[in-house]
């Protein structure tokens, strides 16, 4: 039976069955099954157009649709038997209909593999964007948690890795939150290319049939129908912006993933990481490594090749459907796996980690971070920025060189003297950064209701 030539999809045309090597390099039924119910959504929907239309009996629509409900049943509990002839699982659900109803074998009346395979992967495809989101939403969940816990403690802020600025650690965290609200927006964005319907598009010139595009359309829940069938069958944009979203999605888990890293080694001291997101060492006892924070930072650049990787092949396609397109799966699949896995390793990190406040405090109380502050203390008072950059500049370097203590040499100065040198003082800094969107305490604290208003939006 599975290797009878009837059972392939063009068998009339051809005298026999396919090369062994040319059957391993076609089948994409060990990847693409994952779109079974998707598959069998749009043939449901495909079927009940038919009918409507005329093409299709009553009788025969609902035998066809309880073959779909058995062939889901057997798909959801691993029952289903293949065949060698299923080459995906587009042909492996029609033939399995047509076994359990001889009607199935009209199911494919006015639908060619080419408008079903990109309506399944445009149905999958949106579906996945929604749980990205969803687990994106509730990491910013966890990052809103801890930056309220973290009250009006503070830290450096850092440029060139350098100790900059004292921040509050809310603010730090929030700044993680504000990258990934983006993400949404990408995600968003991508989702609404990919809700168009593509069913009625044919092989890639539309039918002599009456099908009705917009009844599927709506039945399917698309928001749109395809305009030009060409088009329609050859666009992969919608994968190509999923993947983009995802992969910068993935280098913002990266950034964060970095920071971790640092703040959890013995020179920074920021972090206490749980054991149960920590592995150890096989040689060395003392060891707690950070292993999710480097995988999460590791999986970026998986995420990138995917998208680079599908961008060369589809540059130089003709119009319309070509072979090379199979290619659009499997790095789609993987991207939305990895990134949902580390979504949901990286917020229980996060979620169970013990932020040392202390030393991020003590970190940050150098008179050096405050070296900034002078300078705008001397512009408030009428010095050019730029001779108050000097100024202060002069006596960093002087302080530096041990001559005396930077609060020595700013209190000894009568254009700046013991007000300034208060400055200097250990949590006042950070106090100063009142502007719109700074770092701190009082616009931190107008920063989480903005946040909050965010998510709560995309929660939604």
């Amino acid at each position: 039976m599975a290797d009878d030539p009837r059972l392939q999809l063009w068998h009339g045309r051809f005298a026999g069955g396919p090369a062994e090597a040319l059957q391993q390099l076609n089948d994409s039924l060990p990847f693409d099954r994952r779109m079974y119910r998707e598959d069998i959504v749009g043939s449901r929907a495909h079927v009940r157009m038919l009918c409507a239309v005329g093409l299709f009996t009553d009788s025969d629509r609902d035998a066809v649709l309880d073959a779909l409900d058995q062939v889901e049943s057997e798909m959801a509990s691993d029952t289903f038997v293949t065949i060698a002839s299923d080459e995906d699982i587009h042909t492996a659900v029609e033939r399995r209909v047509t076994e359990l109803a001889p009607a199935g074998a009209r199911m494919h009346t006015g639908r060619s593999r080419n408008d079903q395979v990109a309506t399944d992967l445009r149905l999958w495809t949106r579906g996945a964007i929604d749980d990205v989101i969803g687990l994106v939403v509730q990491f910013q969940r966890t990052l809103l948690a801890q930056a309220e816990t973290a009250g009006d403690a503070y830290l450096p802020g850092y440029t060139h890795l350098q100790q900059a600025q004292p921040v509050t650690l809310a603010h730090h965290l929030l700044a993680h939150g504000w990258a990934l609200a983006r993400d949404i927006d990408r995600l968003r964005d991508a989702r609404r290319r990919t809700d168009v319907s593509v069913l009625g598009a044919g092989a890639l010139a539309g039918s002599s049939l009456p099908l009705d595009a917009a009844m599927v359309a709506a039945d399917l829940g698309f928001a749109k129908v395809f305009d030009n069938s060409l088009d329609a069958v050859a666009d992969r944009d919608f994968v190509l912006d999923t993947l983009y979203a995802l992969a910068v999605l993935g280098v913002h888990l990266s950034r964060l993933g970095e920071e971790l890293i640092l703040w959890a080694s013995t020179e920074f001291g920021f972090v206490d990481l749980d054991d149960s997101y920590s592995t150890g060492s096989s040689m060395m006892p003392q060891k707690k490594n950070p292993d999710i924070a480097e995988l999460a930072r590791g999986k970026a650049g998986r995420l990138i090749g995917h998208l680079t990787g599908l961008l060369t092949t589809v540059k130089g396609l003709p119009l319309t459907y070509n072979k090379d397109l199979q290619e659009d799966k499997e790095p789609l699949f993987d991207a939305v796996d990895t990134v949902r896995l580390t979504l949901l390793a990286l917020d229980g990190m996060v979620a169970s980690t013990t932020f040392r406040t202390d030393r991020m405090a003590a970190q940050a109380s150098s008179p050096y971070a405050a070296a900034t502050d002078l300078a705008e203390w001397l512009v408030e008072r009428g010095t050019p920025f730029r001779d108050a950059h000097a100024i202060v500049g002069e006596k960093v370097r002087r302080a530096l060189g041990g001559e005396a203590s930077l609060v020595e040499l700013v209190a000894g100065d009568d254009r700046l003297g013991a007000p300034a040198a208060a400055l200097l003082e250990p949590g006042v800094s950070v106090t100063r950064r009142t502007t719109h969107g700074a770092g701190g305490p009082r616009s931190t604290a107008a920063e989480l209701d903005r946040f909050r208003s965010r998510l709560a939006a995309d929660g939604q």
